[in-house]
């Protein structure tokens, strides 16, 4: 039997991109950080399967407990975000974004406090407006 290769959740190529943005892993103080491309495919691997936190197989990849850290501090200090933004940033630039939206009116609906709201005085277009000044021409006589 031959040698199975390891299957990755990150592309060799994802991974080229996304390693210069992360975060420094040797902190200030305390033991070094697990390697981050460990942490971030036990974190994909638990988004994509939805599996809990406890399900992610540490033997393939990082402790459940060192994923969910790593998620909570980088959500909490904008990590994650700055990462989202890189990557529409270049999507963009590169021509691999479509900005494009469309939405019509089988797809958005009224929330559910304002489907059966009360409707005093009609609606927004017939409603009246905020009360006027007097008008100083006629001596505050609105004919």
């Amino acid at each position: 039997m031959g040698v199975v290769a390891e299957r990755r959740v990150l592309s060799d190529e994802a991974w080229a991109w996304l390693e210069p943005q992360l975060p420094d892993r040797r902190p200030r103080r305390g033991v070094r950080w697990r390697d981050h491309r460990q942490v971030i495919e036990a974190i994909a691997w638990k988004c994509r399967t939805g599996a809990a936190w406890r399900e992610i197989p540490a033997e393939r990849f990082a402790p459940w407990q060192t994923a969910y850290e790593r998620q909570t501090r980088w959500s909490e200090d904008g990590t994650w975000a700055r990462l989202f933004a890189a990557a529409q940033a270049d999507a963009d630039a590169s021509g691999e974004l479509d900005w494009l939206v469309s939405a019509d009116s089988s797809l958005v609906r009224v929330h559910q406090h304002g489907a059966a709201a009360r409707r005093i005085g009609g609606n927004a277009a017939t409603a009246p407006g905020p009360a006027s000044p007097p008008d100083t021409v006629t001596g505050g006589k609105v004919e």
